[in-house]
C-alpha cells in the first residue's frame, strides 16, 4: 500500500507546517500493517519532529524535499516536557563531551523493526537556524547537543537507500543500538564549516553495512561510537564499510571519541578519502577497546585546516589511546591491520598510547606515503585532543611518529617527500617508548 502525504492534507508549499499530515500518513500505514509513505516529487514539505513506525518505508520521490521547521519548539517529542536548550558557554572544539542522548529531534524512531528511508529525494535539516559563532573557517552551534537529522534507536532491520541528507545541524544519521542495518547509495552533503555535523554514527550497533555512499561533512564522515547513555546495547560489532567517497574537515573514518564499550570485527575497504584533515582516526578515550579491525585498498588525501577549530594535523592515519580526563582510564587498541593504502598529504602516521603501552599488534603492509605541501598552516604539531590536558605536541614533521606502543610492524612502507616539504622533515621517523617496533621500508 502507498500512502501519499498530500492525501492526508500536506500542503507541500515550502512554508506551511506539514508535520501533522505526514505523521498521520505514517501512523495509518503502520496501523494497517505497513507499506510506503510517499512524499510526492516537486514539493517541499516543512516539518518538525516526525516519528517513524515499524513496517513503514518513508519514500521521497525525485524532487521531493523534507525540510526542518524554522521553529525550535517544533522539534520536541510529543508527551515530553518542552526542552529549553542552554546557549553554549564555551566552543564545542574546547568541550564537546556528549553522553549520546539529544533532547530535540527531527526524524525519530525507537523500538521498531523493518524501518526504511528511501530516495531519491532530499531531507534538509535547516542548519542555519542553529548557528552560533560564525568565522571564515568554522561555524559553531548556538547550543549543544543540537538536533540530529535522523535519530534511530533500537531498530531491527533498518534500511536507508538512495536519499540525499543535507543541512544537518548535528550528527546526521545517529543510529543507537540498531541491528541489521543497510545504508547504501546515499549522499550526505553538509556544510564543511559547521561543527559536529557528522555523517553516519553507528552507536552500539551490530551487523551494519555502509556501502557506495558519498559523504561531505564536518566533523567526521563515518564515526563509530559507544556512548555512555546506550551501554545496554553492548558494543559496535560486525560492520562493513565499502565503496565510499569521503570528504571531511576532521576525520573521514573515526572510532570514538565516545568509547565506553568495545569496537570489534570491523572492515573498511575500497574507499577514496580526499580533502580531509584526517583520513583514519582511532581515538580511544574511555574504557572500551578497539580490536580485530581491517583497513584495506584505500586512497587517502589530506590537507591541513585551521588549527584553532579542528582537531587533527592532516594525518592519513592517527591511532591514539589516552585518558579523556583525570577520572577516566583508556582501554586498548589491538589487532588492527592496514594494507594496500596510498596516502598523500601534509603529515605522516601518528601512533600514541599511554604509559601502559595500550596500543599493540598493529600491522601495516604496502603503505605508500607522499608528503606534499598544500597549505600555509604550521607543520610541526601532533594533535592529541581531546585528552587529559588537551595536549598538542611540537616537533618535526614525521613520516611516522610513535609513542607507547608495542608489536607494531611495517612491511613495504614507501615514503617520498616533495621538495617543498623537505624543510619541515628533519627526522622522518620519530619512535620512542615502543617495543617490538619494526620498520620495513
Amino acid at each position: 500500500m502507498h500512502y501519499h502525504v498530500m492525501d492526508f492534507g500536506a500542503a507541500g508549499d515550502g512554508s506551511r507546517n506539514d508535520t501533522a499530515a505526514i505523521q498521520a500518513a505514517i501512523d495509518t500505514c503502520h496501523k494497517n500493517g505497513g507499506g510506503k509513505v510517499v512524499l510526492d516529487g516537486g514539493h517541499t514539505y516543512r516539518a518538525g519532529t516526525l516519528i517513524l513506525r515499524s513496517y513503514v518505508e518513508l519514500h521521497l520521490e525525485m524532487g521531493a524535499v523534507l525540510k526542518g521547521s524554522d521553529h525550535l519548539e517544533d522539534y520536541n517529542l510529543p508527551g515530553r516536557q518542552a526542552a529549553s536548550p542552554e546557549l553554549l558557554s564555551q566552543p564545542t572544539y574546547v568541550n564537546c563531551e556528549y553522553a549520546g542522548q539529544p533532547s530535540l529531534f527531527f526524524i525519530y524512531a525507537k523500538d521498531c523493526e523493518y524501518v526504511s528511508i528511501t530516495g531519491p529525494g532530499k531531507i534538509d535539516g535547516n542548519e542555519e537556524i542553529f548557528y552560533g559563532t560564525v568565522t571564515p573557517w568554522h561555524i559553531d552551534g548556538s547550543f549543544y547537543p543540537r538536533v540530529p537529522l535522523l535519530f534511530l534507536e533500537h531498530i531491527e532491520h533498518l534500511t536507508i537507500t538512495q536519499v540525499t541528507l543535507t543541512g544537518s545541524a548535528f550528527w546526521t544519521t545517529h543510529m543507537v543500538g540498531c541491528s541489521d542495518v543497510l545504508i547504501d547509495g546515499i549522499r550526505i552533503l553538509n556544510n564543511l564549516r559547521l561543527a559536529n555535523c557528522d555523517g553516519i554514527d553507528p552507536d552500539h550497533c551490530k551487523n551494519v553495512r555502509i556501502t557506495n555512499c558519498h559523504i561531505e561533512c564536518a566533523d567526521d564522515c563515518i564515526v563509530f561510537k559507544n556512548t555512555a547513555h546506550a551501554m545496554k546495547y553492548g558494543g559496535c560489532e560486525n560492520i562493513l564499510v565499502s565503496g565510499c567517497t569521503l570528504i571531511s574537515t576532521s576525520a573521514a573514518i573515526k572510532f570514538g571519541t565516545e568509547s565506553e564499550a568495545p569496537f570489534r570485527n570491523i572492515i573498511v575497504q575500497n574507499c577514496n578519502i580526499s580533502r580531509t584533515n584526517r583520513g583514519i582516526s582511532l581515538q580511544l578515550r574511555d574504557k572500551g577497546c578497539i580490536e580485530n579491525v581491517i583497513f584495506s585498498n584505500l586512497n587517502i588525501d589530506t590537507r591541513l585546516f585551521s588549527k584553532i577549530y579542528w582537531w587533527g594535523e592532516a594525518e592519513p592515519i592517527a591511532i591514539t589511546a589516552l585518558r579523556r580526563n583525570d577520572d577516566t582510564q583508556a582501554g586498548t587498541i589491538r589487532n588492527v591491520t592496514f594494507s594496500h593504502i596510498n596516502c598523500t598529504g601534509e603529515n605522516g602516521i601518528l601512533i600514541y598510547g599511554d604509559e601502559n603501552c595500550n596500543i599493540s599488534n598493529i600491522s601495516f603492509e604496502d603503505v605508500s606515503l607522499h608528503l606534499e605541501k598544500r597549505t600555509d598552516w604550521a607543520k610541526n604539531l601532533h594533535d592529541l585532543r581531546p585528552c587529559q590536558d588537551n595536549i598538542i605536541l611540537e616537533g618535526s614533521l614525521n613520516a611516522v611518529f610513535a609513542r607507547n606502543a608495542e608489536n607494531v610492524t611495517f612491511r613495504g612502507l614507501n615514503v617520498t617527500v616533495d621538495e617543498n616539504m623537505k624543510e619541515y622533515t628533519e627526522q622522518l621517523f620519530d619512535i620512542s617508548q615502543c617495543t617490538d617496533f619494526s620498520l620495513g621500508i
